[in-house]
């Protein structure tokens, strides 16, 4: 399935609009990665940990929007968005959503 953020495909024509599919993904960060991801930002280095975490959650709301399209029948998806949020009294989940249009190309 190609999936794009682009609201056509170079070298296809979209025959069909089947509708607005959506994919989420919410992940909690545990203890030890909030205790080591401060640690690197307090000598400035990158958290590993985090972007791991970043990484999945993307896959899975990206993973979750091509199975909503394709039970729609589509083959693509356009105008993809993506957006994260970060959730929790303490902000201790990350959340990544996704959506775009769902469409048959030819």
């Amino acid at each position: 399935m190609i999936v794009t953020t682009t609201h056509s495909i170079e070298g296809k024509k979209i025959h069909a609009y089947l509708g607005l599919v959506t994919g989420e993904a919410i992940m909690g960060a545990n203890l030890f990665k909030d205790l080591f991801a401060g640690i690197r930002d307090l000598v400035g280095g990158r958290s590993a940990a985090y972007e791991r975490e970043l990484h999945r959650a993307r896959q899975v709301a990206l993973k979750e929007l091509e199975e909503r399209a394709a039970a729609l029948g589509a083959d693509s998806v356009v105008g993809v968005d993506i957006d994260y949020e970060v959730l929790g009294q303490t902000n201790g989940m990350l959340m990544v959503s996704v959506s775009g249009t769902a469409v048959k190309t030819g």
